[in-house]
This record gives C-alpha cells, sequence and structure tokens, in this order.
C-alpha cells in the first residue's frame, strides 16, 4: 500500500491487476486501484477535482483531469474517510500513477492540492 499525507488528507493505494479483462497478446493490460482520502485534519473538507498522469513502460504518459472521483465530490468531516474503486488500462505490462486532489476546506473556502502517492502498475509474472 503506497500512502502520502499532505495538509492533514492522508490518499492510501492498492492495486490490482484484472487478467479476465486484459489481453496480453494485443497490448491491453487492464488494472484496478483502490483510494482511501482520509481526513485526519481539524477541518471539513471537500473533493473537488482530480489530476492524474498515468505513464507505461513505452514511456507513453497521460493526463487526466476532471471533477470529483467516480462521478461523486464527497465532503469528509474531520476523523471520516472516503473509499473508491477505479480502474485504467495500459499499453505494457508495467505502469505507474501519480496525481493530485483539489480540495477545498469549507470553514473558509481555501483550496489546497492534496498529493497522490505515486503507485506501480504491474502483472504479477513480471514480479519474477
Amino acid at each position: 500500500m503506497n500512502t502520502t499525507t499532505t495538509q492533514g488528507v492522508t490518499v492510501s493505494v492498492i492495486t490490482n491487476y484484472l487478467p479476465d479483462y486484459s489481453s496480453p497478446g494485443q497490448e491491453h493490460y487492464v488494472f484496478a486501484y483502490k483510494i482511501d482520502i482520509r481526513n485526519n485534519s481539524e477541518y471539513t473538507v471537500k473533493l473537488l477535482r482530480r489530476h492524474w498522469f498515468i505513464s507505461d513502460a513505452n514511456g507513453v504518459v497521460r493526463e487526466v483531469e476532471g471533477e470529483g472521483v467516480v462521478g461523486q465530490q464527497p465532503v469528509l468531516e474531520p476523523g471520516e474517510s472516503h473509499q473508491y474503486v477505479s480502474g485504467c488500462n495500459l499499453k505494457s505490462g508495467v505502469g505507474k500513477m501519480r496525481g493530485t486532489y483539489q480540495m477545498e476546506r469549507l470553514m473558509d473556502g481555501n483550496e489546497f492540492d492534496v498529493e497522490i502517492p505515486e503507485f506501480t502498475l504491474i502483472v504479477p509474472y513480471r514480479l519474477n
């Protein structure tokens, strides 16, 4: 599990390779990732946007931006967490993702970026 904390907001990531949805012979590899966002600050925060950089072993980098996560803009009170599962596809069996969440502190409208820790996407047989 990869974890990082920014301004009291902790983001943790776990990944899985999805062989049933992948076609290695056609350079199509599908991965799922589970994100846990935990508000350890003393303020209520709202997740506004996401910004991802997705890299594969071929040197291709994709940038993905948008509102919220999987159609939601969760509000987290102090001590609360939000989990979601999403996925991505790569043209290689190895890649990585990193990014940020734009958050808003509801008390004063202050916006800040929370780092999403870089994590590796790798098919299990590549580890041997």
